[in-house]
Formats: C-alpha cells, structure tokens, sequence
C-alpha cells in the first residue's frame, strides 16, 4: 500500500518561524536527557521520515511514539530520556519520529510523515515487525498518535496494537472547561499557549477535523487505550472526554488520573515517584500479561 490509499488531506505551504519561536525551539536543547544505560540508540529513515530507534536486546514489541511540543516544537533528541525508560521496562523498541513541524509545514504534514512511517512498518516490513506496533505520544504527540490510529482505521491498514496517550491534546478547538479550572495548577500549558499553537498549526484549516481533534471523530474500532494525564493540568478535560467516548463506542479504556503532577510528567519531571509509576503503568499495558 502507497500513502495514496490513505486519502489523507493534501499537504499545504506553510510559512516561515517567526524567530520567538525559532529561539525557544534551540532553548529546549538545554533540557535533553541522555538515554538510559542499556539502550541502543540509532537514527535512520523509515518510509522517508527521519527516525531515531531506541531499543533493548531481543525487544519484545514495538512503540511508535511522537514527541509533544504543540506541533511547533521538540524533537526525538529531547524524548530520549522517556523513551529509553520505556524501552528498558517493556522490554521494547521505541522509535521516535522526527515529523515535520508548524508553521513551516502545517497541518496535515505531521499526519503524512507519521503514516509514512507507520505503513512502512506494517506493510513494507522494513523492520521485521511480527505484529503492529503501539503508537503513543504525549501532549500534541498523543493527538498526532491518536490522528494516525483514526487514518490507519480509515486506510485499513493493520490497527496499531494499542494507544499510549500522555496527557494528550485531543482537542484543537481549545474548549474544555480545564483549560480554565486548571489555569491556577498547570506552570506548562494554558488557554492562550494553545490557542497559538493550534492557529500554528492549523492555519485556518477546521479545528474539528477529527485528522486533528481525534475527540470529534467515531472512535469505534480503535485499539485498545491507555490514558495518563495530571488531576491538575488544563489537558485534563480532552482526556476524560476522549476516555468517555472511547468507552461508550466499545473501545477497551484504561485511564489514570493523578494528582499533583505536572503537565506530562514521566517526560518533564523523571525523578518524581509518579514518574516510575507511569512508566510502570506504560510497561504494563504493552506487555502481553498471561491468563489469569
């Protein structure tokens, strides 16, 4: 299969990064974390996309992860840290996906690049993968990993093994009543910072194109879903919803909601015991578990 028969929007022009943007994208390099011991690092294409795999010896599944930044930031190198966390506790191959970013490249281009990989893996068989891979991602990477699970549904292509969502931005028309009862508790994200970066990305294209709010899409037929997000950060309500829908349409949900943490804290903050334990969480729904 070609990404033709995804039928997915065509790719638009976008416009230059104003240089605000261009220098908070070089003041996150400050922030990286080297990977853990223990985990192989390597950086090649897969369906033409730039990737960076991270893996253990002999892994025993596969997460195909895209990195938050609100579609106008990050990159694979600023997700090693993650990353190599999960590798090490599911036994796994995590490859992060470098997709193109906003405003440069806007909607739907992040979507082209993460299907690009995507059907590479499952159809071409680049990397000898036995079974689909888990997609997932946190913040604007868990809508895009959410998006890419709707397309594949729609392209019929193999369903991702299941879904990560980490404190997810499901929900580009920026309405949910968190967005303001939170406003007080999240340092990271508010009402305004996504406004921006939904205009960023979008730019005019329908915020409630469900290619880019998974919360307005039918989500019956997805994989099954693991959600985390903080009690406290303003993204708390596109998770409590999509957890909803995804339940009422049949979708097996598991949701964990935890208090006093930040806005994707397993990524932002690694030290914190919540950290562990979603890491844990994450490890857990991709390890097949025996029968009880």
């Amino acid at each position: 299969m070609s990404l033709e028969d995804w039928q997915l929007p065509p790719v638009r022009e976008g416009r230059p990064a104003p240089e605000e943007l261009e220098a908070r994208r070089r003041g996150t390099a400050a922030y990286r974390e080297e990977p853990e011991e223990g985990v192989a690092v390597a950086r090649r294409l897969v369906g033409g996309v730039p990737c960076t795999f991270l893996e253990v010896p002999v892994p025993a599944l596969t997460l195909l992860y895209f990195h938050g930044g609100g579609y106008r930031m990050g990159d694979a190198e600023g997700w090693l840290g993650i990353a190599s966390r999960i590798a090490l506790a599911a036994r796994a191959r995590v490859i992060l996906v470098e997709y193109r970013l906003a405003p440069e490249a806007p909607f739907p281009a992040a979507l082209h690049d993460a299907a690009s990989v995507y059907d590479a893996l499952v159809t071409v068989d680049e990397e000898g993968l036995d079974t689909p891979p888990f997609v997932g991602g946190d913040s604007a990477g868990g809508g895009l990993a959410a998006a890419l699970a709707l397309a594949a549904r729609g392209a019929r292509v193999p369903m991702p093994a299941g879904l990560v969502l980490l404190s997810a931005w499901l929900d580009l028309t920026v309405t949910k009543p968190t967005y303001d009862s939170n406003a007080a508790t999240d340092l990271f994200i508010s009402k305004r910072s996504l406004r921006e970066a939904a205009e960023i990305y979008l730019q005019l294209h329908d915020p409630s194109d469900p290619l880019a709010s998974p919360l307005f899409a039918d989500l019956s037929g997805l994989p099954p879903v693991l959600l985390l997000a903080s009690c406290h950060e303003a993204l708390l309500g596109d998770t409590t919803a999509f957890a909803s829908r995804a339940a009422a349409a049949g979708v097996p949900v598991q949701a964990h909601l935890i208090p006093d943490v930040p806005h994707a804290w397993p990524a932002i903050d690694p030290k914190i015991p919540e950290s562990t334990t979603a890491i844990a969480a994450i490890a857990h729904f991709l390890t097949p578990q025996p029968p009880p």
